[in-house]
């Protein structure tokens, strides 16, 4: 059996429906926080299993039987290393034979403070005995469109990531690399770098809205305090603030660009265009 971690999350939603493809749903184990989440799984057959990224002990319950798990990164940013922890030691008392981990593109020499996590997540799977592949995942597309709308209103979109190239792409693009390494055999013990095709800057975003919106969009770069200081303004929270910022001033230095095609060529196809993405989300 195939299980994965955050089954019912804006990430694993994507990979639940691609394997679903390939894959009986009898064998598909969708570990989850919360079950009445995940009901419309449970109608199409997947075995739902609940237990949180906290409780070893229900992760191992969860995890029985299960030969490949698909660990999902935490959301809980500052606590995912001992989330994780728990997650491969519960596969390792619960006997799976494979896991691939979604870290983060570059994750080793990464500048964005997001990285030391997910280092401390790859030495706990060399560690573990297991065999695993990293899946690391460059940024969503969607982590950007998001503050399209206010972009929208005002006219400009703020960010602190200067001439920076970003090779996005989209979740689902991402959950489809995840599915394939998942459910297919020959993939362990490989590190994937996976990023969209063609990189772009936030300056070329602008420029996409406009012409998708009719509206005069511009892209406004600021230094990372101010604008932590805009998106706490804006109501997020400071953790959240921090991180955005660090992640712009990141991709800055140019730790959201790859260009190997890594991802593409996993999926079989091109991934989304941040074009696509605008006029979709439009």
């Amino acid at each position: 059996m195939i299980a994965l971690t955050g089954a019912t999350g804006q990430l694993g939603q994507f990979v639940v429906e691609e394997l679903l493809k390939t894959v009986a749903a009898k064998e598909i184990v969708a570990i989850v926080r919360n079950p009445a989440k995940a009901e419309a799984l449970s109608k199409q057959g997947v075995l739902v299993r609940q237990a949180d990224y906290g409780d070893q002990a229900a992760l191992t319950q969860a995890l029985a039987g299960v030969n490949k798990l698909l660990l999902i990164s935490s959301s809980e940013v500052g606590q995912r290393a001992a989330q994780h922890r728990n997650v491969i030691n519960a596969a390792k008392a619960a006997g799976v034979k494979f896991i691939a981990y979604t870290s983060l593109l570059h994750a080793d020499k990464s500048p964005l403070g997001l990285h030391v996590e997910h280092v401390e997540t790859e030495k706990m799977l060399a560690d573990s005995g297991i065999p695993y592949t990293l899946l690391r995942n460059g940024w969503y597309s969607e982590n950007y469109l998001a503050s399209a709308p206010a972009a929208l209103v005002h006219g400009v979109f703020i960010g602190a990531a200067g001439y920076g190239k970003i090779a996005s792409a989209t979740r689902a693009d991402y959950a489809a690399a995840a599915a394939r390494v998942i459910s297919e055999e020959g993939h362990a013990g490989k590190v994937y770098e996976l990023a969209g095709d063609n990189g772009w800057t936030l300056t070329e975003l602008a420029a996409l809205l406009s012409k998708a919106s009719g509206k005069n969009v511009v892209y406004q770069n600021l230094s990372e305090a101010d604008f932590t200081a805009a998106l706490k303004g804006a109501g997020l929270p400071d953790w959240l603030a921090t991180m955005l910022a660090d992640s712009d001033a990141g991709a800055a230095k140019g730790g959201l660009f790859d260009d190997s095609k890594t991802l593409s060529k996993l999926i079989g196809r091109p991934t989304t265009s941040i074009e696509k993405s605008v006029n979709d989300l439009l």
